[in-house]
């Protein structure tokens, strides 16, 4: 017990917690470490490190576990630096660990505010490093720095007011001598914003509202004063293009979620990509994915950056590549935002194709109804927050998707209360899953999970891992072409990135609802991935 106590105060030396931006910009040079939420800041989650191969996967062992006390769902990917791991413990401690041997450094314990009440757990998915310092959101709308060497605050700022609904459940994202963090609460009515702040201060440095005011262009999109409680909120991390200074971010669905009576027009920017200027938050560009959503679909991918050389063009383009919980995968021009290619990756009945300017052609009876209307993806989507994979090595992207699923979508009057949800009615599934087990025991029409292999040239299916439940773990890939990812089924798993084939498997005794990530320690390779609650450490038996 003495022990474990001393352990907790371990203090981590200034050396291994320096992190300048150039070492952000540039993490190919330093594989053996991760420095983002998403591993790099193009998001695609593709490790460069090669030890763990197709060959030698199957003779991977548990190294370590880290047992979180919390109950909460684990839904976070870990940072490591220089010999340090730094990962949270639900709602929002920080702790960091040896990645090694999994001994705790130092333990942050946080009690967030009696009025945070996040819609779908009380959670964080993760920390952001810079200098010596380690960043977190919390539950109750605040954005905290901490020493990266003892764990101690250095700063506590206000994002927003937690008893208005506000929160902040995703990892920072870190860019030059900024944290820029984006708030959740869409379902209480909200009105969504992304926030920079002065990394060594905590002063507020920049504040982009994701539903217009009025005007604003885009607030017509709202009809009267339904701006105001639109929602439009960010769960996920986004991502940075050096080259053009910007930095993506999906948006939330409007408000209220099922009910678009009292918010007619397309309701921008909910369901959409918004491109900012990292140094002012500044709006570029954008696309919607789901003008007038009725349907909870969630714009809050991760935005995968990659330069690919399209059908028809002489040299790589730099786009950007989203798989969307409405059920449809894109390619856009990540500089300018123009449409490339939409293609539906599961079964999708909500609209028909896109018109010239790459609107998606909505079906006419594709609303939701007080009797309720049938569509598919359902409401949890052909996919939802868990991260993909794009691999160079490959040329593939590959998607945790949910394939056959629907739902029908019942339609509630709303009253807007501030700090109470403002849903507007909700979804009834139809489809129920597949018991977890066998996959050959789904039946026909069953949804079901599936790690699908997509050609972004094309967008046409490479091939299929069907799962035996529905997943909500993200993918890792590696130049080595070892695909690693989960499911609800409680099973962690290695596939071939070309083809599909399932390479090794191990039990996690409770469900994977995060991303796996990659380091490597004096030479040897590791993979972690967070499941149940608990955080799990594998490498090649020796």
């Amino acid at each position: 017990m003495k022990n474990a106590i001393l352990f907790a105060f371990v203090t981590v030396s200034a050396a291994q917690a320096q992190v300048g931006y150039d070492r952000l910009l540039h993490t190919e040079k330093e594989p053996q470490n991760w420095l983002t939420y998403s591993g790099n800041y193009n998001s695609q989650r593709y490790s460069l490190l090669n030890q763990i191969t197709p060959d030698n996967v199957k003779n991977l062992e548990l190294q370590w576990i880290f047992q979180a006390r919390s109950l909460e769902k684990y839904e976070a990917t870990p940072i490591v630096v220089d010999g340090v791991m730094y990962t949270v413990q639900n709602p929002d401690d920080v702790v960091a660990l040896d990645p090694a041997t999994g001994r705790i450094f130092w333990t942050f314990s946080y009690t967030p505010s009696p009025d945070s009440r996040p819609c779908c757990g009380r959670l964080s998915r993760g920390v952001a490093v810079l200098g010596d310092k380690v960043f977190i959101g919390t539950i109750d709308a605040r954005l905290i720095a901490l020493d990266a060497r003892n764990g101690k605050p250095i700063w506590n700022v206000e994002v927003d007011k937690p008893a208005d609904g506000y929160a902040v459940t995703h990892a920072p994202l870190v860019v030059k001598d900024k944290v820029i963090v984006g708030v959740a609460g869409g379902e209480y009515g909200i009105r969504g914003h992304i926030d920079a702040f002065d990394a060594a201060t905590g002063k507020h440095a920049w504040r982009f509202y994701t539903i217009p005011g009025k005007g604003e262009k885009g607030n017509e999109t709202w009809a009267g004063d339904s701006w105001k409680t639109g929602g439009a909120s960010v769960w996920v991390t986004g991502s940075y293009d050096p080259d053009s200074n910007l930095t993506y971010w999906g948006i939330g669905n409007p408000g209220p979620d099922w009910n678009g009576d009292v918010r007619a027009g397309d309701n921008l920017y909910s369901d959409s990509v918004v491109a900012l200027d990292a140094d002012t938050g500044v709006l570029k560009w954008y696309y919607q994915f789901s003008p007038h959503d009725e349907f909870d679909y969630d714009s809050v991918q991760v935005p995968v950056l990659a330069d690919i050389q399209m059908p028809g063009t002489s040299r790589p383009r730099k786009v950007m590549l989203w798989g969307n919980r409405n059920g449809l995968f894109y390619v856009l021009d990540r500089t300018s935002g123009q449409f490339i290619m939409g293609k539906p990756f599961v079964k999708v009945t909500w609209m028909n194709g896109f018109d010239e300017r790459g609107r998606p052609m909505k079906v006419a009876a594709a609303a939701s109804s007080r009797e309720g209307t049938l569509i598919y993806p359902g409401n949890q989507g052909g996919t939802n927050w868990y991260n993909p994979s794009y691999s160079p090595a490959t040329g593939l992207f590959y998607i945790p998707a949910w394939e056959d699923y629907s739902s029908l979508f019942v339609k509630q009057d709303a009253t807007y209360v501030k700090g109470q949800t403002y849903g507007g009615g909700g979804p009834r599934n139809v489809t129920p899953p597949v018991v977890a087990g066998n996959f050959n025991y789904r039946k026909e029409g069953e949804q079901y999970g599936v790690v699908r292999a997509i050609d972004p040239k094309t967008g046409e299916k490479k091939w299929d891992f069907p799962l035996s439940d529905v997943t909500d773990a993200g993918i890792m890939t590696t130049a080595s072409n070892v695909l690693f990812s989960g499911g609800r089924d409680g099973y962690f798993f290695a596939l071939d990135a070309r083809n599909g084939k399932l390479l090794w498997k191990a039990t996690m005794g409770g469900r994977v609802t995060s991303g796996p990530m990659t380091y490597m320690i004096k030479g040897r390779q590791y993979v972690a991935v967070c499941a149940g609650n608990a955080l799990f450490v594998y490498a090649l038996r020796q």
